[in-house]
């Protein structure tokens, strides 16, 4: 009898332990940079802090690279509920016009002013218009300062952008500004742009040097104009339908774990600003500082087109000026 109560203990056992190992939880955290961008870095330390406060209740795994989709197909997937999280950045301002605010040449000086446009304007302006489209917003991470690459010419003023095939996201509004400064904007999601580049499809392109490095564009780029001309944030996005069936507390660590992951996002971005930009000339690119006063200039029809078709836009930008003191 021994015997065999030992025999069922052992397969109860067996059925037990797989199905229990079954019950984690997994979070997919789906985003389009490369290996070693600060899209990457921030994700991984995110998880890592992440399932440590989790504690097995669920385990979140992060997929860079594209490897579950370019950015419009993981805000759909978000919506599907096939992946749990992920960072978008400029095509946000295609889902709200609310987010065109970050696309607006000069507007965010630092991050300081970042900072302070996040606590006073994002989380209560912003980030709401989200919601009815179906996803939430936890936490606000970086992408960051934008320069322009190309194998044309040094860009200084805008007039030196006329007739460049230069690659943008997909968001509107960064696609009119290259317009009004000469050049040809061409939409393309980042995982296609080396080899456009390489073919001669593009001219160039504008990016963090976090992503230029990472997607090692600084190889098939002669010239880089620190031109500094939009800062993008990133934001840790979720689908509303998938977040609202987590467990509560899975939830609240999540996002608590987003928001403090940010500090550690923009000590990151700041080292990558030193550390990429001198390995980027060590490699033999050519860098010049852009004259910013001059695309300052050219940017005036930028913010009216904006004011005009977003209502209260004028207010906005108002107000995330007055945050700088200007």
């Amino acid at each position: 009898m021994k015997v065999l109560r030992s025999i069922v203990a052992a397969a109860f056992a067996l059925l037990v332990i797989p199905n229990s190992l079954a019950q984690t939880l997994e979070l997919k955290f789906g985003h389009v940079g490369a290996p070693g961008s600060l899209f990457a870095i921030s994700a991984e330390e995110f998880a890592k802090r992440a399932n440590v406060k989790l504690a097995g209740k669920a385990k979140v795994t992060v997929f860079g690279a594209s490897q579950l989709g370019k950015d419009k197909e993981l805000l759909q997937k978000l919506k599907l509920g096939t992946v749990d999280l992920t960072l978008p950045s400029t095509v946000m301002s295609t889902i709200a016009d609310e987010f065109g605010l970050f696309e607006m040449p000069y507007l965010v000086k630092n991050r300081t002013h970042m900072a302070q446009i996040e606590k006073e304007i994002f989380w209560s302006k912003l980030a709401p218009a989200l919601e009815p489209k179906g996803y939430k917003i936890i936490a606000v991470w970086e992408n960051g300062f934008r320069h322009i690459t190309n194998n044309t010419r040094p860009v200084n003023i805008p007039a030196d952008l006329q007739g460049l095939k230069l690659r943008t996201p997909k968001g509107k509004w960064r696609v009119k500004m290259f317009q009004t400064y000469g050049a040809n904007p061409t939409p393309m999601a980042l995982s296609e742009v080396f080899a456009a580049l390489q073919a001669g499809i593009i001219d160039g392109q504008e990016n963090p040097y976090a992503q230029i490095y990472s997607t090692r564009f600084h190889e098939v780029q002669k010239y880089l104009s620190i031109s500094g001309h939009v800062y993008t944030p990133a934001y840790v996005t979720v689908g509303v339908n998938r977040w609202a069936k987590l467990p509560a507390d899975v939830r609240d660590a999540l996002e608590q774990v987003a928001i403090d992951t940010q500090a550690f996002v923009y000590e990151q971005a700041a080292r990558l600003e030193v550390d990429l930009l001198n390995k980027i000339k060590a490699a033999g690119v050519q860098i010049n500082e852009a004259d910013k006063d001059a695309f300052i200039e050219a940017s005036d029809s930028i913010y009216k087109e904006y004011s005009d078709v977003m209502p209260g836009g004028a207010q906005l930008i108002r107000e995330v000026q007055q945050l700088a003191g200007g």
